[in-house]
């Protein structure tokens, strides 16, 4: 029986772009640190893709390779190339040129602040001063981070959108990217939603993703780790 070729099939992957506005590499690697110091489980081994098309001036692309690995990420590539000398230097450093997409959105974006949204996005919705509560939709590239707090969505969780708690996290509607609760380690951190669809969910560290979700998807679901193991009890 003869051998088969390989075979090369697309598809489609959810990973974090990080857009650089300036080649200062310092500055990226405190953001990065700040990043990761708010759930360092949940970013160990977090695939991500530098996007460049905002850099004037030169890029030393073997230290930025060794900069985002010293914080346990692994960089699939950079985006945004600008020219072919550029296109040149990132392979000779090891990388994949990366090309976008044409619905391509910015997701978690280190520059932003942790409770402002993305440039492209609506702007962000009235915020509480205590248990932060959240009314409107949280749209594609938005990051809503609730520090030594329960965070309370009273809308949805789009696509692509990110919500942090280092308490609870409540959505008063559907959950559809991603959701890290107990963001500083708290393991009795819980995820309350009125449907399930999320890209990613977080509790203390321990993730599941949405192909993981099975029959749990697209319910109204209480969710909380128990023996370091996700589980869920139907609200319903």
């Amino acid at each position: 029986m003869p051998e088969q070729d390989i075979e090369f099939k697309g598809t489609n992957f959810t990973l974090s772009v990080v857009h650089l506005e300036n080649n200062n590499l310092a500055e990226l690697n405190n953001k990065l640190s700040n990043k990761v110091e708010q759930a360092p489980q949940f970013f160990d081994c977090a695939p991500i893709v530098i996007d460049v098309s905002d850099v004037e001036g030169t890029i030393d692309f073997s230290h930025l390779k060794t900069l985002i690995e010293n914080h346990s990420f692994v960089l699939v590539g950079i985006s945004g190339c600008q020219s072919p000398e550029q296109k040149s230097a990132i392979q000779n450093a090891g990388l994949a040129v990366v090309k976008k997409g044409v619905a391509q959105q910015k997701i978690t974006p280190v520059e932003q602040s942790k409770e402002q949204p993305a440039p492209q996005v609506a702007p962000t919705p009235a915020v509480s001063q205590q248990t932060k509560v959240v009314r409107g939709q949280i749209r594609s590239g938005q990051q809503i981070y609730a520090k030594d707090t329960d965070l309370i969505v009273i809308g949805s969780v789009g696509n692509g959108a990110e919500v942090i708690a280092d308490g609870n996290i409540h959505v008063y509607g559907t959950i559809r990217g991603r959701a890290i609760a107990g963001a500083a380690g708290r393991k009795d951190s819980k995820i309350f939603c009125q449907n399930l669809q999320a890209e990613l969910i977080s509790i203390a560290g321990v993730y599941m993703l949405h192909e993981q979700l099975g029959d749990h998807a697209n319910l109204p679901q209480r969710v909380e780790i128990e023996d370091q193991k996700i589980v869920f009890n139907n609200l319903s």
